[in-house]
């Protein structure tokens, strides 16, 4: 059963194998014909890059025919299981959990034992076995000990060399320390540009999977208020058509600017380069307060603030002024921006029915979408955001900033976008 398992395992390899090198011919087909060039050079290395070093027993498999070896059952079997031994050794090199097993170990260990006893009893070609053994350590083999590794292999081949060869026996050191380092360092190679490819790829995914965040998190800031706006703006002009034309067409008229700027500040968040102002966003708050019946509260003082800083309260103006006229049910709403040298706070305040209401009319309220996405954005420029009941009643929407901090977000939302 045991048996079984390992040659489906072989088989599914080299199906692998031949699929990896069909594929990369085909691309190198491709690259070639689009005039670019090619970025992978080769299929990835495996087992079977490895199995065509087994020629260099062919000395010793020809001393075995022409009858020029002693006892040639015994050594043609352990001709054989050498080999055996060398091609469980090399498949199982190319993974970490496989190739620190016990057995691939013990299998090393029988194979060092192995070449030992055929290069000492036979001498010759049968030398020949201490560079293959040096290829399959060298598979093996990853760290700083690699040298230590490579140098005490290199000795046994060669004392054990010099016993039956004399001189001869440099030659067989020589060619054992090559083709462990060598192997070693172009497998060591192999494997690093496979995981820096892995986390290329894997910093690709997530540069794809924020500017995703952003992009949602900018259309549902952007369509939720103007949408909000759009709807109690209509509502008030259908109740002030019948009284007033003029009050009517005014309410219109404003519709019409917010469906422009809607526009606008879609595309430039699509391009990811939409900066807000927080006096704009002030105003349009005082515009959508009073189109839904809430009286506007606006205090601001401090310093001025960067563009950045402001255009990360503006986006907290524009969520909490979209949820007081949504959800609140509220007679006055009061908005107060306060700033110092360090930091500066923005707090929007309403006298509503508070979050309970909020959240059964399914808005944003403490937990939705809208203040979950200002939150992230806060923290990422060393801010936080609080969301909750007011002191008298209504809700409460308290964001805290450190000056000039915006500017390492938004540096983070285009290079992420660039990436």
């Amino acid at each position: 059963m045991r048996l079984t398992e390992h040659w489906r395992a072989w088989q599914v390899a080299r199906d692998d194998w031949k699929a990896e090198n069909a594929r990369v011919k085909a691309e190198q087909r491709a690259c070639r014909k689009e005039g670019r060039p090619v970025e992978r050079l080769g299929p990835s290395l495996n087992g079977f890059t490895m199995l065509p070093w087994l020629l260099m027993g062919l000395g010793a498999f020809s001393n075995l025919v022409q009858g020029r070896t002693p006892d040639p059952w015994i050594g043609g079997l352990a001709l054989l299981t050498f080999n055996s031994l060398y091609i469980y050794v090399v498949f199982r090199a190319f993974r970490k959990e496989t190739r620190e097993a016990t057995s691939t170990r013990v299998a090393v260990g029988l194979m060092t034992v192995l070449t030992c006893a055929l290069a000492g009893g036979y001498g010759g070609s049968w030398l020949t076995f201490f560079p293959l053994l040096g290829l399959a350590v060298g598979a093996l083999a990853r760290g700083p000990h690699i040298g230590r590794i490579g140098l005490a292999l290199s000795v046994l081949g060669g004392g054990v060399g010099a016993l039956r060869e004399g001189w001869d026996a440099i030659s067989v050191f020589y060619g054992t320390f090559l083709s462990t380092m060598v192997t070693a360092a172009i497998l060591s190679l192999a494997e690093t540009v496979r995981e820096l490819r892995a986390a290329r790829e894997e910093l690709a995914r997530q540069a794809v999977e924020q500017e995703r965040l952003r992009f949602s998190r900018d259309l549902h800031d952007l369509l939720g208020h103007t949408l909000s706006v759009i709807v109690v703006k209509s509502e008030a002009a259908r109740r002030l058509a019948p009284r007033s034309m003029d009050a009517a067409l005014e309410q219109i008229t404003d519709i019409e600017a917010v469906g422009r700027q809607a526009l606008t500040e879609i595309r430039e968040a699509v391009t990811g380069y939409r900066e807000g102002s927080l006096a704009t966003e002030l105003d349009n708050a005082r515009s959508a307060l009073t189109a839904a019946g809430i009286e506007p509260v606006v205090r601001q003082s401090g310093p001025p603030l960067s563009a950045q800083s402001e255009a990360l309260l503006g986006w907290v103006v524009r969520e909490a002024v979209t949820n007081a006229v949504r959800y609140s049910a509220a007679t006055t709403c009061t908005i107060t921006v306060e700033g110092t040298a360090e930091r500066v706070r923005l707090r929007v305040a309403d006298d509503g029915t508070g979050p309970a209401a909020a959240a059964g009319a399914g808005g944003s309220g403490v937990g939705g979408t809208g203040l979950k996405g200002l939150t992230e954005r806060l923290a990422t420029a060393g801010g936080s955001l609080t969301a909750g009941p007011g002191v008298r009643a209504g809700f409460t929407v308290t964001a805290e900033l450190p000056v000039g901090a915006g500017e390492s977000e938004r540096e983070g939302e285009l290079s992420d976008a660039t990436a």
